[in-house]
């Protein structure tokens, strides 16, 4: 009886403190995933009150989406090259605010100010920088690379793309690098000093390592980010020109809501969805295996 008692209480103590949160991700994350898996399998059309089972057509049609691969690529493209270059820029001006340099606090705020502000404020602000300031100090300057507008050339506009979204990312990840170096043993950098190690060696040997799990940290939600990018690619060049910027969330939900295919739109989606999950996890996985304690 008193085991019973005990079960009991431990089952209300549960849901009282657990089970809001719990009711609200399987609202508003698992019932909607689990519906979007079975809209995979018809052929509704997002407004109708009425759709049809269409089987795997979907997925056979998704195979033989050229367009969707090509986006495909380009997400790739745009992630590898958005998380590396982010994460060293983060890491750098973790680095230099956590070194004996005047002013590092609001050398702080100025980094991370760009992460306050939401991707469609930003893509329209960035439109004007490139579409008018960039064509400026062309002209002033003469400099090849800023006398033709990045936005409307095929070859430019996704490294423009990636330049915006490793400004903005890159101070929302210094904050956990400057988490992950602060949090390294003085003695362990002391001890390495006196060993004969100069500066780059301490951070080679010594730094680093011990921030595996901090760049494992930092990776992961680089690269989860960056595969499901919309607001910015929408308001900085809305897949143009020549759709030569249209990533895949970008062409996921053109699909779905703007060509009124939404079983396939979601098929695309949920392809997409196990690709990030793939990547991310075997990130984690390889990060987890170079972790080290101090």
């Amino acid at each position: 009886m008193q085991h019973q008692n005990k079960f009991y209480y431990k089952t209300a103590m549960f849901l009282s403190f657990a089970g809001p949160s719990v009711f609200l991700f399987a609202a508003v994350v698992l019932a909607p995933f689990i519906f979007g898996i079975y809209l995979t399998f018809t052929d509704w059309n997002g407004i109708s009150s009425t759709m049809s089972f269409s089987g795997k057509a979907n997925y056979v049609a998704l195979f033989r989406d050229t367009a969707f691969w090509i986006s495909m690529g380009k997400t790739i493209f745009y992630t590898f090259f958005s998380v590396l270059l982010a994460n060293a820029v983060a890491f750098f001006l973790a680095y230099l605010v956590t070194s004996h340099v005047i002013g590092k606090n609001f050398f702080r705020a100025v980094f991370f100010t760009p992460n306050l502000i939401g991707g469609i404020v930003l893509g329209y602000i960035w439109k004007f920088v490139f579409n008018k300031a960039v064509l400026t100090i062309g002209k002033m300057t003469g400099i090849p690379l800023f006398s033709s507008a990045w936005l409307s050339d095929p070859d430019k506009a996704l490294w423009a793309l990636i330049l915006v979204s490793v400004w903005q990312l890159s101070g929302f990840l210094m904050l956990i690098y400057i988490a992950g170096l602060t949090g390294i043993p003085e003695d362990l950098k002391s001890a390495a000093l006196i060993d004969g190690c100069n500066s780059w060696q301490s951070m080679k040997n010594v730094t680093i390592p011990l921030m595996a799990g901090t760049f494992t940290i930092c990776f992961f939600l680089s690269i989860t980010r960056c595969f499901v990018t919309y607001d910015l690619n929408l308001s900085l060049t809305a897949g143009q020109p020549y759709n030569s910027t249209k990533l895949a969330a970008m062409y996921v939900y053109n699909m779905a809501f703007e060509s009124k295919n939404y079983g396939l739109g979601q098929a695309e989606a949920l392809i997409l969805f196990l690709f990030v999950s793939i990547v991310a996890v075997t990130q984690v996985l390889l990060g987890k295996q170079k972790e080290v304690e101090a």
